[in-house]
């Protein structure tokens, strides 16, 4: 499917236009759910990180910390894109096998278009820029909803965290978290990619095709998620 990829648009505002719209469909469609789940990932942290740090040896501080560290090398990136390899995924796999079952492929084919530059190429480049955009939003939501939730509860105040935020900061943590959107982008639109434009039947076959790119989705997703923390950790 990728050596098919790589060819000469057969026209470049045709191929920009779709690029463009995948980018829509990818980045501002998947924005409200990335902000619900990313605000809320933070808050709970923040309460859960309180609840176990009895000690009052420790700082609190240190639950800013937590909360900055988790959130950026796991909860961003690993659980915001389990949900977007349900949401884009099973969205890229039912779009692609309902063309292929309707024949629409084969009509492009036969006017004498790459689909699979045209059909899949667009995809993958969309979801790799836009997908670590919206990590670095999940991020910073995250961090925000932590210290929205800390200072709601009392369990500490705003300086308190945004001090702790500060404390011990590694850039090479967003760095990380990045380099895992960019693998984790490749691998949401891919492996949908696959699926939809190989389906054969009718509409079962795009319920089951679809449900079965989000389980390999996610599954290489946590493989590739350990792979990249023992090389880069």
């Amino acid at each position: 499917m990728f050596r098919g990829m790589f060819a000469r648009p057969e026209n470049g505002k045709m191929y920009w236009k779709e690029f463009m719209h995948q980018c829509n469909d990818i980045g501002i469609g998947s924005l409200g759910i990335v902000t619900i789940i990313s605000v809320f990932i933070g808050a709970v942290s923040t309460i859960q990180t309180a609840y176990q740090l009895v000690s009052p040896l420790l700082p609190k501080t240190i639950i800013a910390q937590i909360v900055r560290d988790t959130v950026i090398l796991e909860f961003a990136p690993t659980l915001t894109c389990i949900v977007l390899a349900g949401v884009i995924g099973s969205k890229i796999a039912s779009e692609l096998g309902n063309m292929r079952v309707s024949e629409q492929i084969d009509a492009l084919e036969i006017m004498g278009i790459n689909t699979k530059a045209y059909l899949i190429a667009p995809k993958i480049v969309a979801g790799v820029l836009m997908i670590p955009l919206l990590i670095i939003i999940s991020m910073t939501l995250g961090i925000w909803g932590g210290r929205l939730a800390g200072v709601a509860a009392g369990i500490l105040s705003g300086e308190t965290y945004d001090r702790g935020l500060l404390d011990g900061f590694k850039a090479y943590n967003v760095f990380f978290a990045l380099a895992k959107s960019f693998v984790f982008a490749f691998i949401i639109c891919s492996i949908p990619a696959f699926y939809g434009y190989y389906v054969k039947g009718g509409a079962l076959e795009i319920g089951r095709s679809s449900t079965k790119a989000v389980v390999v989705s996610c599954v290489l997703l946590l493989i590739a998620d350990y792979v990249l923390s023992a090389l880069l950790l």
